[in-house]
């Protein structure tokens, strides 16, 4: 009888009581200049997974609507800078209209699971809302849960609890055309962080080299090697970095990511190290994170007799002999097993792989420092580690993450950023990325890394 009261109360569940109803504002502009729009509007375009910007016209083919960023309050799009507007003006008049979106609870979820954050005063209701969530969305929603307590482990990963269907919280997600595979379980994962991914992979151009200190899975680091960026991808979570090599795998970038499990300190100085290099010195080049192959010029694959394949190494091109525990198979150890007899495998060998031809520590372009409880406190990792006399080009942008609560500023914020860099920040940008709390909210801070924060005196002396 309980149980059939039960299940009475779930059926009379008002599915609209779930939906969450956004009023925005909408520009309305000619469909051949959406691209431009975007990309002039960028930071102010309406932020939510699975939701794109851009959407139709329904009384013209003609034209498309532009979703604004819930941040803009107000039809003169005060909060929009002048200087963007009065670009957006020389493509096309401006025609600001209302718009109301709204997300059902079936727009939550990672795959087949569906996450949900139920407040305390719903927690006796928790069954019911799981009930609701898996029975109207099986089977595209299989397993539903709730996540329980404060994040404090070291890997950052939130603790669940399966509310309804299966355990199993390995799953599979895409985003903007890449696929990634995780466990909810075991790694960090935000759907709600797609646009920021995004809006940060725009920034870069093909051929750059980026560095991932925080990477997890590669939220970041596969869109930027599917943009044709070399990326160096860093976690210290052993399960994110294992999903990290799969994900690179799956998207068919596996030569463009290289994967370490390291404390970010640690990377940073690992990358920015010139190594020695005897003269007739050879390192094995780490493969890439599918299969290690590089393709010759007419499409088969260079296959030497050996399983892991040498390389010898130009001085002018690798100024390097990495320790042993750098060479990677499958960007983790190679040459031995835990006998310390060398590997051998009959039914796949292992492929030559072509080296990056910009060193990490000869130039980097974009650091990637997506820890917001705690990157700032990582910019230290930059002191004194680049040499000038072997250093490229400009030096890095850095994309550091940060929450910022009400009571403090941005100003505040660089004040941190400087102490820990020991240098000064020149035109910082900070970017909101997303509200996180009704006091507290997430920033990008953005700038390039000043000279006098990772040049250390001797060298700089020797250099002059």
């Amino acid at each position: 009888m309980a149980e059939s009261n039960r299940l009475f109360k779930v059926d009379m569940v008002d599915e609209s009581k779930f939906d969450v109803k956004l009023n925005l504002w909408a520009l309305i502009v000619p469909r051949q200049i959406c691209k431009a729009a975007t990309r002039i509007l960028e930071g102010y375009l309406l932020d939510k997974p699975r939701v794109k910007p851009i959407t139709e016209d329904p009384a013209s083919e003609k034209n498309r609507y532009v979703l604004l960023s819930e941040r803009i309050h107000t039809q003169d799009l005060c909060d929009v800078p002048e200087q963007k507007l009065e670009e957006l003006r020389k493509l096309c008049q401006i025609e600001v209209i209302p718009y109301s979106l709204t997300l059902g609870y079936s727009y939550w979820g990672a795959g087949h699971v569906a996450h949900v954050n139920i407040t305390e005063e719903l927690l006796p209701y928790k069954d019911i809302i799981a009930k609701v969530i898996y029975d109207k969305n099986y089977p595209r929603i299989k397993t539903v849960v709730n996540k329980v307590g404060s994040i404090t482990n070291e890997f950052r990963v939130p603790k669940f609890e399966v509310l309804a269907g299966e355990s199993d919280m390995a799953t599979e997600v895409r985003q903007y055309g890449a696929g990634f595979k995780l466990d909810y379980g075991l790694v960090y994962w935000n759907s709600r962080l797609e646009h920021e991914h995004m809006r940060i992979v725009s920034l870069f151009q093909a051929g750059e080299t980026i560095c991932d200190m925080f990477a997890g899975i590669g939220p970041f680091a596969v869109p930027a090697a599917l943009k044709g960026c070399t990326v160096y991808g860093n976690d210290l979570n052993p399960d994110s970095i294992r999903y990290l090599k799969i994900n690179a795998e799956i998207n068919k970038v596996g030569n463009r990511v290289f994967a370490y499990n390291m404390d970010a300190r640690e990377f940073i100085s690992h990358l920015m190290t010139v190594p020695t290099l005897n003269k007739n010195d050879s390192c094995r080049i780490p493969p890439n994170a599918s299969d290690g192959s590089s393709r010759t010029s007419n499409g088969g694959v260079n296959d030497e007799n050996s399983e892991v394949a040498r390389v010898k190494v130009n001085s002018s091109i690798l100024a390097a002999k990495r320790p042993a525990e750098y060479c990677q198979e499958d960007n983790g150890a190679v040459g031995s097993d835990s006998s310390g007899g060398t590997k051998r495998r009959t039914a796949k060998r292992l492929r030559t792989f072509d080296p990056p031809a910009v060193k990490p520590w000869e130039h980097v372009d974009h650091v990637i420092m997506n820890l917001p409880a705690s990157a700032l406190q990582f910019l230290d990792a930059f002191k004194d580690r680049i040499q000038k006399k072997y250093w490229k080009g400009l030096l890095p942008w850095i994309h550091c993450y940060c929450f910022i609560r009400a009571s403090e500023t941005e100003e505040y914020i660089i004040s941190e950023a400087e102490s820990r860099l020991g240098a000064k920040i020149l035109n910082p940008v900070f970017h909101r990325v997303r509200d996180v709390a009704p006091n507290k909210a997430m920033f990008c801070l953005s700038f390039r890394l000043p000279e006098e924060a990772c040049i250390s005196e001797e060298v700089a002396q020797a250099a002059v």
